[in-house]
């Protein structure tokens, strides 16, 4: 091959596969134009190649064996789009020992494996870029990495999954309850059969991970920090904070920064309406993250789907194209963090829903037990006893530690008028 040409290698020929293929079909003068080179998809590898994907492709590109791609010296990029831990791993690290660069959207393999992936990368003087591993289409983590380089990052809060954001926004806007929100989102295809990995807070823990190492230049591990979804939201809860409080429910991911402590945490966050994160609805991504110097930046933009990831993906081919010798900086200097912050040492607002019997004295042994534990009410609500199921009590606290509001729950929670267990959803402050 000579050099005004490059060869690029797909293995995996699923939805984001085929998208790949489609826009280089569509959209391939302007990329050379861009690169000025000539650019050429010499082998395709998937374990199904009989199935059409409707896209133009030449049979002869098609293999079921990978190292046509990985032993192929004339390949210089490869692009895996398989996902999973194996063998994709073990394809992408033997691809870069055998000098080719690497793009790839796999956000749990970067999670789970960052640090032999880079290490290996780095050793053999190429290149692993993954601006589709989060966000999808939105051009963010080159943003973060070079674009805002010269800030010292200071927040980072995500709305990073789009099946939980539009069970949400269904929820809120339609009035569902969580699993006809979820059966809607499944019959169009944004959510899987088992929807756990999404609605649980999982795949935006992968993804805030990834955030997190080129935010904070910290690679903090799933199990370390604080994962929660949205299974236990109510239609009451969306109801009231919305009409009554003026807030919306979103999944969050949050990275930030306090002094030298770092937080980091998934959980179901109340946003106030008149903040940008709130308008983001349905399967859209929006990523709000504050830097000392350019202060608040909002991204927004569709977070998945075959043709914005593929962008994604392209966008870094020819990213590594235009820059092969580029050196790889992957976020900023280590901060000197003196440690992780512990989920019970967050300080924050809280609404909490309780479930009570009717009777007197309720509230006066509830508001005790809290005021026990130095946390303070700012707003109550009660409502109408309804089908004598018991009373649904609304209750908005002043910042508290998690730890005092925790125990303090648990001792509700044994109150013999509580029906059934309290929820708790933290609040985002602007």
């Amino acid at each position: 091959m000579d050099k005004h040409s490059i060869n690029m290698g797909l293995i995996g020929f699923g939805t984001i596969g085929t998208g790949v293929v489609k826009l280089i079909n569509a959209n391939k003068d302007l990329i050379e134009k861009k690169v000025g080179k000539n650019i050429n998809l010499k082998k395709i590898v998937d374990l199904d190649i009989e199935t059409p994907r409707g896209v133009e492709v030449d049979s002869k590109k098609l293999s079921t064996n990978v190292n046509d791609v990985l032993e192929d010296e004339e390949i210089s990029i490869v692009i895996e789009l398989i996902g999973g831990y194996q063998p994709a791993l073990d394809f992408i690290l033997k691809a870069l020992k055998k000098g080719k660069h690497v793009v790839t959207a796999n956000k749990a393999l970067l999670a789970k494996h960052w640090e032999e992936i880079i290490a290996t990368a780095q050793e053999n003087k190429v290149r692993i870029a993954f601006e589709a591993s989060v966000g999808g289409g939105i051009p963010l983590l080159e943003s973060l990495n070079e674009s805002l380089a010269a800030n010292h990052i200071q927040s980072i809060y995500g709305i990073i999954n789009g099946t939980a954001n539009y069970i949400l926004t269904k929820m809120t806007q339609n009035g569902l309850d969580f699993n006809l929100a979820l059966k809607q989102a499944q019959e169009k295809g944004y959510a899987e059969q088992d929807p756990s990995f999404d609605v649980e807070g999982y795949d935006t823990a992968q993804k805030l991970i990834i955030l997190t190492l080129l935010g904070f230049g910290e690679y903090i591990e799933q199990n370390k920090f604080h994962v929660e979804g949205i299974s236990h939201i109510t239609p009451e809860d969306i109801i009231f904070t919305l009409k009554e409080l003026g807030y919306v429910i979103k999944l969050l991911g949050i990275a930030r920064k306090i002094e030298d402590q770092l937080e980091v945490r998934v959980h179901p966050t109340l946003i106030p309406q008149e903040h940008l994160l709130a308008s983001v609805n349905g399967v859209f991504n929006g990523i709000y993250l504050e830097g000392d110097a350019v202060g608040p930046v909002m991204m927004y933009g569709q977070g998945a789907g075959s043709m914005p990831t593929a962008s994604a993906v392209l966008g870094d081919c020819i990213n590594i194209i235009s820059n092969p010798q580029k050196e790889m900086i992957y976020g900023p200097p280590k901060p000197a963090l003196s440690s992780l912050k512990n989920m019970d040492q967050i300080l924050s607002k809280y609404y909490i829903r309780l479930k009570a019997l009717d009777s007197p004295g309720v509230l006066h042994s509830i508001s005790g037990i809290l005021s026990e534990h130095d946390i303070s009410i700012e707003s109550v609500s009660q409502r109408k006893k309804s089908n004598g199921l018991g009373v649904p009590i609304f209750m908005v606290t002043h910042k508290a530690l998690e730890k005092d509001l925790i125990q303090a729950l648990t001792k509700i929670d044994e109150l013999e008028e509580i029906l059934e267990k309290s929820v708790l959803i933290r609040i985002l402050e602007t």
